[in-house]
């Protein structure tokens, strides 16, 4: 059984949905968890009932923010001086069609960046420092990054997510950098790249006259959040860190690459 003991885990967005089930699964793997919110700390304070103020530090955030991703890194470092591994979650989807306002149209593609871009990147140079100076001048930083892509990195989104898709696609491109340019010093990147999600997100997909978002999985439904979190863990767990620069799809093979 995969083991954290020790370890402390930073999840964003981890209110509900994908990075609520990462941190209930690493919380019961025995990590520590820093997670994240946005407006509602949802999953979060169920779960800080269960394993106590001193297992689970609830951090509220807004990624949109300039700066918000080291401000983040720095209250979390504050938990328990340390970050082992870091679980980028957090993501907005705003509906913008290409026939919309051009204040509206900028002003999305704006949040989407931020959010989405922006913070990720912000967070991934503070763990990268951070794993780098916990090395000690030694070659092994021993740090992981996950950060939750999307399938529409790869095959594209619907028009009015244009701006969602390009931002996927970015994190696949700053997590294989990662990847390549830090590994020597042990640290590791990985991407996951869902498909439809049973969150609150994925619930138009539900709605009626929606029915073909569905149809096209040949598994026949959304993913449970809880197979994202386990490959999370799993990820995390270093027990398949020559997969670094790796994305893993789990889309019910509705985009096979």
């Amino acid at each position: 059984m995969i083991s954290f003991n020790g370890e402390t885990i930073l999840v964003t967005g981890a209110s509900r949905g994908i990075g609520a089930a990462a941190a209930r699964i690493l919380l019961a793997a025995g990590a520590n968890v820093v997670g994240t919110y946005a407006n509602s700390a949802g999953k979060l304070a169920t779960l800080q009932e269960q394993y106590g103020v001193d297992r689970l530090h609830i951090v509220q955030s807004d990624l949109g923010k300039s700066a918000a991703g080291f401000r983040l890194f720095e209250a979390a470092l504050e938990f328990k001086g340390r970050i082992d591994g870091l679980v980028n979650n957090a993501g907005v989807m705003p509906s913008t069609p290409h026939t919309a306002d051009e204040d509206v149209w900028l002003r999305d593609w704006a949040q989407v960046m931020a959010v989405n871009v922006q913070a990720v990147a912000d967070l991934c140079k503070a763990a990268i420092n951070h794993f780098e100076d916990r090395a000690g001048g030694t070659t092994k930083g021993n740090g992981r990054i996950v950060t939750i892509a999307s399938r529409a990195a790869f095959r594209g989104d619907s028009p009015d997510a244009m701006h969602y898709a390009a931002s996927k696609g970015a994190l696949v491109a700053m997590m294989r950098t990662i990847a390549r340019g830090f590994a020597g010093k042990g640290i590791y990147a990985y991407l996951i790249a869902p498909g439809w999600v049973k969150t609150d997100m994925a619930a138009v997909a539900y709605e009626p006259g929606n029915e073909h978002m569905l149809k096209e999985i040949p598994i026949g439904d959304a993913a449970p959040p809880e197979q994202i979190g386990n490959m999370i863990a799993f990820l995390l767990s270093g027990l398949a860190d020559h997969a670094t620069g790796g994305t893993f799809d789990i889309n019910g093979a509705s985009y096979v690459r």
